[in-house]
C-alpha cells in the first residue's frame, strides 16, 4: 500500500509520517528538505527560483512514487505529487512569482508524470489553522522558514480547503491537528491511529 501525508507547511507531516512508520512498520519516505539545492536561494529570492524549486519537486516526488511502486511495501509518504501542482504552483503564479508561461509549462510536465503513476491509497490530510502553523514552524527553527509571512500561509491553507474538497482519485483521511496534538500527546496520537485503522481495515 501507498500511504501519503498532505499539508501546508508546518502541520507536521514529516511527524506524523515518523509516528505512522514506526507504530505500522511502515517505510517512510521523506521530503528531499536538506539536499535540496533550491530551498534556500527559493526564499531568498521567490520570483527568480520558484519555477526551479518546483519542477526539482515534481522529479523528486515522481522518483519517489515510482521507487514506491517497485518495492511492493507499504510505504507512507511524506507530501504528495498533487500539493505542488494545485496549490503551491498555483499559488506562486497568482502572486505573480511563477510566470505564465512557467507556470503552464510546469503544468503539462505535471499532467504528463502524473498520468504515469498511480494515486496513493490513503491521503491523510492534516488540516491545521495558521497560528498553529506559525508555532510547528518556530518550534523546528528552520532559518530559511523564519520570513515566511501569514498572509502566505492562509493562502496555502485556502488552496489547500479547495484541493480537498474536490479530490476524488482515492480514500482521504482529513485530521484536524488543531484538535489532535499527536506530536506531544500519545492519547491524541492513539486517536489518530485509530481513524487511519478504519480508513484502511474498516475497524471502529
Amino acid at each position: 500500500m501507498h500511504i501519503a501525508v498532505a499539508g501546508n507547511i508546518g502541520s507536521g507531516k514529516t511527524t506524523l509520517a515518523e509516528l505512522l512508520s514506526k507504530h505500522y512498520t511502515w517505510e517512510a519516505h521523506y521530503e528531499d528538505i536538506d539536499d535540496n539545492p533550491y530551498l534556500n536561494d527559493f526564499y531568498e529570492d521567490m520570483h527568480r527560483w520558484s519555477f526551479n524549486l518546483q519542477v526539482y519537486f515534481l522529479n523528486s516526488r515522481f522518483n519517489q512514487i515510482i521507487d514506491i511502486r517497485k518495492k511492493g511495501k507499504t510505504v507512507i509518504q511524506d507530501r504528495t505529487i498533487y500539493e505542488d501542482a494545485y496549490i503551491f504552483a498555483p499559488n506562486l503564479h497568482s502572486m505573480g512569482l511563477l510566470t505564465t508561461r512557467d507556470f503552464e509549462n510546469y503544468f503539462a510536465l505535471f499532467n504528463l508524470m502524473s498520468s504515469f503513476v498511480q494515486p496513493p491509497d490513503l491521503i491523510i490530510y492534516l488540516r491545521a489553522s495558521v497560528p498553529t502553523l506559525v508555532s510547528q514552524i518556530q518550534k523546528r527553527g528552520r532559518k530559511y522558514e523564519s520570513s515566511i509571512r501569514l498572509d502566505y500561509l492562509q493562502r496555502l491553507n485556502e488552496r489547500y480547503e479547495a484541493w480537498v474538497e474536490s479530490y476524488n482519485l482515492g480514500n482521504l483521511l482529513i485530521i484536524d491537528v488543531d484538535q489532535y496534538k499527536f506530536p506531544d500527546s500519545r492519547e491524541d496520537l492513539s486517536k489518530v491511529i485509530d481513524k487511519v485503522d478504519a480508513e484502511l481495515y474498516g475497524l471502529f
